[in-house]
């Protein structure tokens, strides 16, 4: 399991202004949280949106008791804006994510997670909410959020491939799925139609390593999934290597045909790549078009 405060160490080099190595980044983040993307504004809007039953995160001066008194239960109202200002993270755990061919170690599980939880510090500092799709991490403002996000993404999953949760994803709102998309598409194919019901945009961040996408393999060799249920075993690899780049191809053109049918962007990001590179891209995917 990813040590959650290694983890969060990390984001918080990766979106800080020093080294100067990331000052040119930081300036990036400073104008787009000063421009469009992350405007502050006073109070918590105007507009009543709809009732949801009250978290425990929720304070108690946002319970609406008038409308909690008529149930067992306690309800807060949710305004226009606080929608709109939410962005909602899912990030694959799957055990597809735990595989690295790199000298560093560095799995495309790190690296999504350092990116989400980069994104998301640098989005709080500009006055966004964040959370988690599911019902577990609802977005909210705040270092304590932030720390509760690293927590959770901390937390390995035991499947070979993950499937985008959709639950709690609020109308209008934004959201990012980062993954390696390597598994069946069909449950990002569901949840961006889902998405785009509830007039929801967002970005899709493909995360492979160097042999994921280059194929070097030649000879006999054993190909096996992180989960250990999937194996395949051949003497001539590089036979396959033509079939295998154009299946990737047409994997990665379906994903941008469904980013661009639900409104959404999608990005493929290396491993082998500066992290800086995607945190950028998804800063420019994420700002809001008014």
């Amino acid at each position: 399991m990813t040590d959650p405060l290694a983890l969060r160490a990390e984001a918080e080099h990766l979106a800080s202004p020093m080294p100067t190595l990331l000052a040119e980044a930081e300036h990036l983040a400073t104008t787009v949280i000063l421009g469009e993307h992350g405007r502050r504004r006073a109070g918590l809007g105007d507009t009543f949106w709809q009732y949801r039953p009250a978290q425990d995160h929720d304070e108690a001066r946002l319970i609406d008791w008038r409308r909690s008194a008529r149930s067992d239960s306690t309800f807060v109202q949710d305004k226009e804006w606080q929608i709109a200002q939410s962005v909602l993270l899912w990030i694959d755990r799957s055990a597809s994510m735990g595989f690295t061919s790199l000298k560093s170690g560095e799995t495309k599980g790190h690296r999504a997670r350092v990116l989400a939880l980069a994104t998301s510090i640098l989005m709080v500092r500009g006055g966004e909410r964040v959370g988690l799709t599911g019902l577990r991490l609802p977005p909210r403002r705040g270092a304590q959020q932030i720390e509760q996000m690293a927590s959770i993404l901390a937390e390995d999953e035991t499947t070979e491939y993950g499937s985008p949760a959709t639950d709690g994803m609020l109308p209008h709102s934004r959201a990012l799925f980062i993954s390696d998309f390597l598994g069946d598409l069909s449950g990002v194919e569901d949840a961006l139609l889902r998405a785009a019901d509830r007039g929801v945009g967002g970005a899709l961040l493909q995360i492979l390593d160097p042999q994921e996408e280059e194929f070097p393999f030649d000879g006999r060799t054993i190909f096996e999934s992180m989960g250990g249920n999937l194996k395949h075993e051949t003497l001539r690899a590089r036979d396959l290597k033509a079939e295998y780049l154009e299946r990737l191809a047409e994997r990665k053109d379906r994903l941008a045909h469904l980013a661009r049918t639900a409104g959404w962007q999608f990005h493929t990001h290396h491993t082998m790549q500066s992290a800086m590179s995607a945190l950028l891209w998804l800063f420019g995917a994420l700002e809001r078009k008014r």
